[in-house]
């Protein structure tokens, strides 16, 4: 089933579905049942595990003594599996440089790609990969397992409010710290408090109406804005700790010229959009969330109760 709760479920039973759901998912994919490459999987596999951890920080005031131990244990997951997936990042954002940037490129940086190549093969035969991809597999498991021991003080919107409005809160903080100081580190902040709200947004999906469609849809972009911008920054550190080893210093040169002018039109378009996002006061948009929780209950409410078409034309008979 889908990342989103449902109407006629509880909170506690729709995360506890999510979270079982993205859980084992992400450790089939890294056992290697779900016939997908082991690339895809790790892949996969560190998107449920996002997906998890932003549900548990909605929940830090409903699941207490849970949140804490779950997320370290889940960032500690993600953390093994990232070199291995870093290592593939790292020639997609290269190739994506070089074709926004083709006229200036072409026939250029030749060592630099063949450098990310050898890179992302060493990655993919490592001995210790098997190794580490398989406990992955097996801590998300029981990751899974112990769901079933989650309880929630409150029930419906209550026990989501707080989480709501801490992570709303929080995003528009991180804008501020990098409309103050624009580093690279808390553009990444940036980026994971605005996947944090995009996620809890997907999983009220059942209350979008045209407007909340469009703010998920500017989560989604600014999210990917921003991944992007973290790619190339990572980018630019690989190659500024051994320029020689990516290629000449004209070459070099030209790299981190090009990688600084995408980064600043990602910046400055993200800074702009992020604005929109978080303009709203955070009690102002979870109060609009809880009349749209509301409505959608009432809805479901309404439609259980109503005549079926078989009782309408009784009645009629």
């Amino acid at each position: 089933m889908s990342y989103r709760l449902e109407r006629d479920e509880s909170v506690l039973k729709g995360l506890e579905r999510v979270a079982r759901h993205e859980t084992e998912s992400a450790s089939a994919k890294l056992a290697g049942r779900e016939g997908i490459s082991r690339d895809k999987a790790i892949h996969e596999a560190r998107k449920s595990i996002k997906k998890v951890r932003a549900l548990l920080r909605l929940m830090k005031d409903e699941l207490r003594g849970v949140d804490p131990v779950e997320n370290v244990r889940l960032r500690d997951i993600a953390r093994r599996l990232s070199h291995y997936r870093d290592a593939f990042v790292m020639v997609e954002t290269f190739d994506d440089l070089k074709k926004r940037f083709r006229a200036e490129t072409s026939g250029k940086l030749r060592t630099a790609r063949a450098v990310l190549i050898k890179r992302r093969n060493e990655a993919g035969k490592d001995e210790d990969r098997g190794i580490v991809v398989d406990h992955a597999a097996a801590a998300l498991a029981r990751v899974s397992a112990r769901v079933a021991d989650w309880r929630l003080k409150d029930d419906g919107y209550a026990a989501l409010a707080p989480g709501m409005e801490r992570t709303f809160r929080a995003g528009r903080a991180a804008l501020e710290n990098v409309r103050e100081n624009p580093t690279a580190d808390n553009f990444h902040d940036l980026r994971k408090r605005v996947k944090d709200h995009w996620y809890h947004i997907r999983l009220l999906e059942g209350l979008w109406t045209d407007v909340m469609q469009a703010h998920e849809k500017s989560l989604k972009d600014l999210e990917t804005w921003l991944g992007d911008d973290h790619n190339l920054a990572v980018l630019r550190e690989r190659i500024v700790a051994e320029p020689s080893v990516y290629g000449t210093k004209e070459e070099i040169d030209l790299m981190i010229d090009l990688i600084d002018r995408y980064q600043t039109e990602l910046r400055d378009k993200s800074v702009y959009l992020a604005a929109r996002i978080y303009a709203e006061k955070p009690r102002e948009f979870c109060a609009r969330m809880n009349q749209l929780w509301n409505a959608w209950k009432h809805e479901g409410d309404a439609r259980k109760h109503a005549p079926s078409d078989m009782e309408e034309s009784s009645t009629v008979a």
